[in-house]
């Protein structure tokens, strides 16, 4: 890539990023191409270049919302971490994300996921199960993983999760409940260590 073309995939970059951070905020209504076009220190004309709308731009902020957030799972997982730390870091993340994210950029995101073909459907098969299979058989290899459950049974439940969260009545009342969920996920519903 010559210098120019690094240049304006910045400048591209440094657009959904502070759309991104502004409608992580504000939701998307409120928030201004031309409070978008400060936050990134290009002009609104600048923008338009990029991206032909707003609506445009926010679909382009859910596509790099999203791959971001592969990137990152992607990168826990081949991390040298611990697996318990690579948990809390997972629930971490989701709790800090649920906390943060304003609600109508949720609505957004999940309005998208629940469009048949969408990024996400992609994205589940392509990486996220691979990756999180190869979590779990890291958690079996270190013992912190019932050896006894199955794979298809963990992906059974990922799909009904996955599969639920889709219906729009569901992920509305999901988003407060995001660190129960992932809790029940990890450690089950038995208190104490199960025998």
């Amino acid at each position: 890539m010559d210098g120019f073309q690094r240049r304006r995939e910045q400048k591209k970059q440094a657009i959904l990023l502070a759309a991104l951070t502004l409608f992580m905020k504000n939701g998307i209504q409120k928030v201004s191409i031309a409070e978008i076009a400060k936050e990134a220190g290009v002009s609104q004309v600048t923008i338009y270049n990029y991206f032909e709308s707003k609506h445009q731009l926010t679909y382009d902020v859910f596509v790099f919302y999203i791959e971001s957030a592969s990137s990152q799972f992607e990168e826990l997982v081949h991390s040298d971490l611990p697996f318990p730390d690579k948990i809390r870091m997972i629930m971490f993340s989701k709790k800090e994300v649920a906390q943060q994210i304003h609600e109508e950029f949720y609505q957004y995101l999940m309005k998208q996921y629940s469009t048949e073909g969408n990024l996400f459907e992609n994205l589940y098969e392509e990486k996220v199960v691979p990756y999180f299979s190869q979590l779990i058989q890291e958690g079996k290899d270190q013992g912190y993983v019932d050896d006894s459950l199955s794979e298809d049974a963990i992906r059974f439940y990922l799909e009904m999760l996955r599969t639920y969260m889709q219906n729009e009545e569901n992920y509305t009342k999901a988003l407060p409940l995001t660190e129960d969920i992932n809790k029940i996920f990890f450690y089950g519903i038995m208190k104490g260590k199960q025998e």
